[in-house]
Protein backbone atom coordinates (compact mmCIF):
# COMPACT_ATOMS: atom_id res chain seq x y z
CA UNK A 1 0.00 0.00 0.00
CA UNK A 2 1.31 3.58 -1.03
CA UNK A 3 0.96 6.36 0.47
CA UNK A 4 0.65 9.48 -1.05
CA UNK A 5 1.27 13.28 0.54
CA UNK A 6 -0.81 15.80 -0.47
CA UNK A 7 1.76 19.03 -1.59
CA UNK A 8 0.72 21.46 1.31
CA UNK A 9 0.64 24.82 0.06
CA UNK A 10 2.24 27.76 2.80
CA UNK A 11 -0.39 30.25 4.03
CA UNK A 12 0.01 34.11 3.75
CA UNK A 13 0.62 34.19 7.23
CA UNK A 14 3.64 31.39 7.01
CA UNK A 15 5.00 33.32 4.36
CA UNK A 16 5.26 36.81 6.70
CA UNK A 17 7.85 35.07 8.66
CA UNK A 18 10.09 34.66 5.27
CA UNK A 19 9.56 39.05 4.49
CA UNK A 20 13.01 40.45 3.35
CA UNK A 21 15.16 37.27 3.74
CA UNK A 22 16.23 37.65 0.10
CA UNK A 23 16.97 41.49 0.27
CA UNK A 24 19.51 40.49 3.52
CA UNK A 25 20.64 37.44 1.62
CA UNK A 26 21.72 39.50 -1.50
CA UNK A 27 23.21 42.04 0.83
CA UNK A 28 25.07 39.47 2.35
CA UNK A 29 26.47 37.96 -1.13
CA UNK A 30 26.90 41.05 -3.40
CA UNK A 31 30.16 42.27 -1.61
CA UNK A 32 31.72 38.29 -2.44
CA UNK A 33 30.36 38.21 -5.97
CA UNK A 34 32.18 41.60 -6.39
CA UNK A 35 35.59 40.81 -4.91
CA UNK A 36 35.19 37.51 -7.11
CA UNK A 37 34.05 39.82 -10.35
CA UNK A 38 36.84 42.57 -9.52
CA UNK A 39 39.46 39.75 -8.52
CA UNK A 40 39.08 38.03 -12.05
CA UNK A 41 39.16 41.28 -13.91
CA UNK A 42 42.31 42.41 -12.38
CA UNK A 43 43.90 39.06 -13.05
CA UNK A 44 43.15 39.78 -17.06
CA UNK A 45 44.51 43.29 -17.31
CA UNK A 46 47.81 42.35 -15.46
CA UNK A 47 48.04 39.12 -17.59
CA UNK A 48 47.53 41.13 -20.56
CA UNK A 49 49.80 44.22 -19.14
CA UNK A 50 52.55 41.31 -18.89
CA UNK A 51 51.89 39.74 -22.48
CA UNK A 52 52.05 43.58 -23.94
CA UNK A 53 55.58 43.94 -22.05
CA UNK A 54 57.02 40.99 -23.12
CA UNK A 55 56.15 41.36 -26.88
CA UNK A 56 57.52 45.04 -26.88
CA UNK A 57 60.88 43.48 -25.15
CA UNK A 58 60.98 40.95 -27.44
CA UNK A 59 60.77 43.69 -30.74
CA UNK A 60 62.70 45.81 -28.77
CA UNK A 61 65.51 42.86 -28.56
CA UNK A 62 65.25 41.67 -31.88
CA UNK A 63 65.89 45.39 -33.37
CA UNK A 64 68.81 46.04 -31.23
CA UNK A 65 70.89 42.90 -31.70
CA UNK A 66 70.37 43.69 -35.78
CA UNK A 67 73.33 43.81 -37.59
CA UNK A 68 74.49 46.75 -38.36
CA UNK A 69 78.10 46.67 -39.53
CA UNK A 70 80.06 47.19 -36.71
CA UNK A 71 79.68 43.88 -34.88
CA UNK A 72 77.43 45.22 -32.26
CA UNK A 73 73.94 46.06 -32.79
CA UNK A 74 71.81 49.28 -32.25
CA UNK A 75 70.80 49.54 -28.89
CA UNK A 76 68.22 53.08 -29.74
CA UNK A 77 66.73 50.98 -32.50
CA UNK A 78 65.90 48.82 -29.86
CA UNK A 79 64.44 51.03 -27.65
CA UNK A 80 62.64 53.10 -30.45
CA UNK A 81 61.18 49.76 -31.73
CA UNK A 82 60.32 48.76 -28.19
CA UNK A 83 58.31 51.99 -27.43
CA UNK A 84 56.30 51.96 -30.90
CA UNK A 85 55.13 48.41 -29.73
CA UNK A 86 53.73 49.96 -26.20
CA UNK A 87 52.26 52.92 -28.10
CA UNK A 88 50.29 50.76 -30.14
CA UNK A 89 48.75 48.86 -27.30
CA UNK A 90 46.15 51.77 -26.52
CA UNK A 91 47.57 52.23 -22.38
CA UNK A 92 47.22 48.71 -20.93
CA UNK A 93 50.80 49.56 -19.82
CA UNK A 94 51.53 52.93 -18.24
CA UNK A 95 53.90 54.68 -16.72
CA UNK A 96 56.08 52.38 -18.43
CA UNK A 97 59.89 52.70 -19.28
CA UNK A 98 62.63 50.79 -21.55
CA UNK A 99 66.12 50.39 -21.18
CA UNK A 100 68.73 48.20 -23.70
CA UNK A 101 71.97 46.63 -22.59
CA UNK A 102 74.54 45.07 -24.98
CA UNK A 103 76.60 42.16 -23.54
CA UNK A 104 78.72 39.32 -25.04
CA UNK A 105 76.18 37.17 -25.76
CA UNK A 106 73.94 39.66 -27.17
CA UNK A 107 71.15 42.65 -26.70
CA UNK A 108 68.83 43.08 -23.72
CA UNK A 109 65.86 45.06 -23.59
CA UNK A 110 63.53 45.76 -20.22
CA UNK A 111 60.52 46.72 -19.93
CA UNK A 112 58.70 47.94 -17.15
CA UNK A 113 55.65 49.65 -16.10
CA UNK A 114 52.11 49.42 -14.07
CA UNK A 115 49.09 47.38 -15.38
CA UNK A 116 45.97 48.97 -15.64
CA UNK A 117 44.17 48.66 -12.13
CA UNK A 118 39.90 48.57 -10.98
CA UNK A 119 41.26 48.39 -7.93
CA UNK A 120 41.82 52.70 -6.83
CA UNK A 121 44.90 53.66 -5.23
CA UNK A 122 46.47 49.59 -5.83
CA UNK A 123 49.86 49.39 -8.77
CA UNK A 124 50.34 46.28 -10.16
CA UNK A 125 54.21 46.42 -11.40
CA UNK A 126 55.25 44.72 -14.63
CA UNK A 127 58.55 44.29 -15.64
CA UNK A 128 59.57 41.62 -18.64
CA UNK A 129 62.94 41.26 -20.39
CA UNK A 130 64.03 39.87 -23.71
CA UNK A 131 67.51 38.92 -24.77
CA UNK A 132 68.54 38.48 -28.60
CA UNK A 133 71.55 37.47 -29.60
CA UNK A 134 73.96 39.59 -31.84
CA UNK A 135 73.54 39.47 -35.78
CA UNK A 136 76.68 38.82 -36.93
CA UNK A 137 77.57 38.12 -41.07
CA UNK A 138 79.10 34.18 -41.91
Amino acid sequence: MTHTHPIRSRSPAEWAGDRGSASIQMAALMPVLFLIMFTGLQAALYSYASTVAATAAQDGARAAAAYTGTGTGNLAAGTTTANSALQQSHGSLTGYTVTATGTAGGATVTVSGQALSVIPGLTFTVSRSATWPWERLS
